[in-house]
């Protein structure tokens, strides 16, 4: 276990069982085109570590934001077609946000996603702060574990929080700064610099008396920003912000932009812009 959390030897034998994985297969699609397939690769390692001992591993996942009904511009059949060829044998329920039940944690969702399963594993960190039906849902009656990667994010996090090496920096980003206040002060504990970007920053500009247009802000909560400002901690903010609406993106590595309404835009794309990474 790690902090409490069980990890998949935990599980016991798993030969000849039925387990539920929850993915996060949340990628982007352009015309019925995957756009990068880094979210279904990164869930390979738990996949193939129970197909090899014998488990019948079936996958789920969110995709987009549909509402609560069947659409098909948010169709699982890209990210299927693409597991089929990654991981032959594992299926893959179709997007669980097309039942209103997922979002509202119906308990006649849950029972119809946990029936016939023997297992449950989370392998969906992105998601795993939603309090949704296929994540809070199926540990309540089936045996559970962390996969791989939920695993791997935790020890990180553990470690940053617990011997993180210095400097330390933390890059923080997000829509709203309300839904962040609690994960701001406590790494301004942690950390020995903060830097804000995502529409989160605006409400710091505006705080700072910058004009943001009509860019993401959060009114009541300048007065708070201001605060955090005042405090002597060390956050950084943009000092350029470049706007773009939904188009394909053609910038240098290492460019730092806030991006604003760019609908194709992941946060595996932010790695690229931002660090001139690339995957080996």
């Amino acid at each position: 276990m790690i902090n409490g959390v069980p990890q998949l030897e935990d599980l016991g034998d798993v030969a000849g069982k039925r387990v539920l994985v929850r993915c996060d297969f949340n990628v982007p699609i352009r015309d019925g085109v995957i756009a990068d397939d880094l979210r279904i690769r990164a869930a390979l390692p738990t996949l193939s570590w129970l197909q090899e001992r014998g488990a019948t591993v079936t996958a789920c996942s969110h995709l987009g934001r549909p509402k609560g009904a069947p659409d098909p511009q948010y169709s699982m059949d890209p990210v299927r077609a693409r597991l089929a060829e990654l991981a032959p044998g594992v299926e893959l329920l179709e997007n669980l946000r097309f039942s209103p039940g997922e979002t509202a944690n119906d308990p006649a969702f849950v029972a119809e996603l946990v029936a016939g399963q023997d297992l449950y594993v989370n392998d969906a960190f992105g998601a795993s702060h939603r309090a949704h039906a296929s994540i809070v849902g199926p540990p309540l009656t089936l045996p559970s574990a962390a996969g791989r990667l939920l695993e791997k994010e935790v020890e990180v996090l553990l470690g940053c929080r617990n011997e993180p090496r210095r400097p330390f920096i933390s890059i923080l980003g997000g829509s709203k700064v309300s839904d962040k206040l609690g994960v701001i002060n406590a790494m301004l504990e942690v950390v020995d610099g903060l830097v804000i970007g995502g529409g989160m920053c605006f409400t710091f500009l505006a705080a700072q008396g910058h004009q943001v247009g009509s860019s993401l802000l959060e009114v009541d909560q300048i007065d708070t920003c201001r605060g955090l400002l005042d405090s002597g901690a060390t956050i950084h903010l943009p000092s350029d912000v470049t706007a773009l609406g939904p188009v394909d993106l053609d910038v240098e590595p290492g460019a730092f932009l806030v991006l604003v309404g760019a609908s194709g835009c992941g946060k595996s794309t932010l790695l690229r812009l931002i660090a001139g990474f690339e995957e080996p």
